[in-house]
């Protein structure tokens, strides 16, 4: 996902503090902390990743507070959690009309996100032939990266 722009991150951020207040959860300095790395960052960050992030930035903010806040942040729609094989969740912001799908690669763990308009039509479709209505889905198609393929060729043609 391209990065947002830092309007788009505190309009985000403005969002997530409507959403507490709109349902009685405090609005904290900790839980601020917490969405600003999410919504400005460039990756699908882990748990682990916004705590190093925030340590990076001088702040102290606990696990369980990490962990609290980003079910709070899916819970609003404002922030996704992916789970993409790795034995943890990674979390992306999710502004208004970036809807997006993963490949991923089983060999590096490598995430391209794109964008398909063939199969945003198609997937209603599919839903409607089997007596769903469609109201949202999540695509990953797991396989192994261009550059870890040419990785494995190399290593094969050199034990030749």
């Amino acid at each position: 996902m391209a990065r947002l722009a830092r309007g788009e991150g505190a309009a985000l951020l403005d969002r997530f503090r409507r959403y507490l207040r709109d349902h009685h959860q405090p609005v904290t300095r900790q839980r601020d902390l917490v969405a600003q790395v999410v919504f400005l960052s460039e990756e699908h960050l882990s748990v682990d990743e916004i705590l190093r992030l925030l340590k990076e930035q001088g702040e102290a903010v606990g696990t369980a507070t990490v962990y609290r806040t980003l079910e709070v942040l899916v819970e609003s729609g404002l922030v996704r959690a992916h789970d993409f094989g790795e034995g943890f969740r990674r979390y992306e912001a999710m502004p208004a009309q970036t809807h997006h799908e993963h490949l991923i690669c089983d060999r590096c763990g490598r995430v391209v996100e794109f964008q398909n308009e063939r199969l945003e039509r198609m997937l209603p479709i599919i839903a409607d032939e089997h007596g769903y209505q469609h109201q949202r889905h999540r695509v990953e198609i797991y396989g192994v990266c261009a550059d870890c393929r040419r990785r494995e060729l190399i290593v094969t043609a050199g034990e030749r």
